[in-house]
């Protein structure tokens, strides 16, 4: 699977998921898009899933008919998210094409 992480997704996380192919919105030079224009980006590059911290995206974006798949950390803290990895990973591995899934990190 082919996965973009957004701006405030921690790295780190990359590192879990050495099976996908993951890039970041700053490697690819798309850290200053909006919402709207990353996912329109990503999904015209060919990515599948959209791994970001932004609790609003799905208040901002129309995502119904979407290709890409969304899944939300609730936090961008590293420490945090590695008491839950295994929820984490376990969401972005299952998710579904044009699916939005939030996962509540403590």
């Amino acid at each position: 699977m082919r996965i973009l992480f957004d701006q405030g997704t921690p790295v780190p996380l990359r590192s879990h998921l050495s099976s996908h192919e993951v890039a970041t919105a700053f490697e690819l030079h798309w850290s200053t898009l909006t919402n709207g224009e990353l996912l329109q980006q990503a999904e015209a590059a060919g990515y599948d899933l959209l791994v970001t911290t932004d609790q609003n995206l799905r208040y901002q974006q129309y995502l119904t008919g979407r290709r890409i798949a969304v899944v939300v950390i609730s936090s961008t803290s590293w420490p945090r998210i590695q008491k839950d990895i295994a929820k984490v990973v376990d969401a972005i591995t299952h998710v579904e094409p044009g699916s939005y899934i939030e996962v509540p990190v403590p």
